[in-house]
């Protein structure tokens, strides 16, 4: 089997290294990151739940692993969990299917 992979598990903690081919950026979007993540109308907790379920829908592997981690570490539970991913499921899902109403107008239209 090949190690030759698009991700590697290691790089996840590699990602405050991002800025070192631009600090400045890096440095703006890691104070915008911290600040979104603290508590404010929502909580932390509620917070990483939310990070969960985008990364299911972004399909970010290593997001998947970190929110994981946060999730289960302030709290939520398994089946808490795969709830949002579920929610996470049923918006890209839905996101697909309305994508439907643009096929079938299209239809509509070459078949006249």
């Amino acid at each position: 089997m090949s190690t030759n992979h698009y991700y590697n598990a290691q790089d996840l903690a590699r990602f405050g290294q991002i800025g070192e081919f631009q600090q400045s950026l890096a440095d703006k979007f890691f104070t915008y990151y911290g600040e979104v993540f603290q508590d404010g109308a929502l909580t932390a907790k509620e917070k990483a739940l939310i990070a969960l379920a985008v990364a299911h829908a972004v399909q970010c592997p290593y997001c998947i692993d970190a929110y994981t981690t946060e999730s289960y570490s302030k709290g939520w539970n398994e089946a808490q969990m795969m709830e949002a991913v579920h929610v996470a499921a049923a918006i890209r899902g839905g996101a697909s299917l309305v994508h439907g109403v643009q096929m079938m107008n299209k239809v509509k239209e070459i078949s006249m």
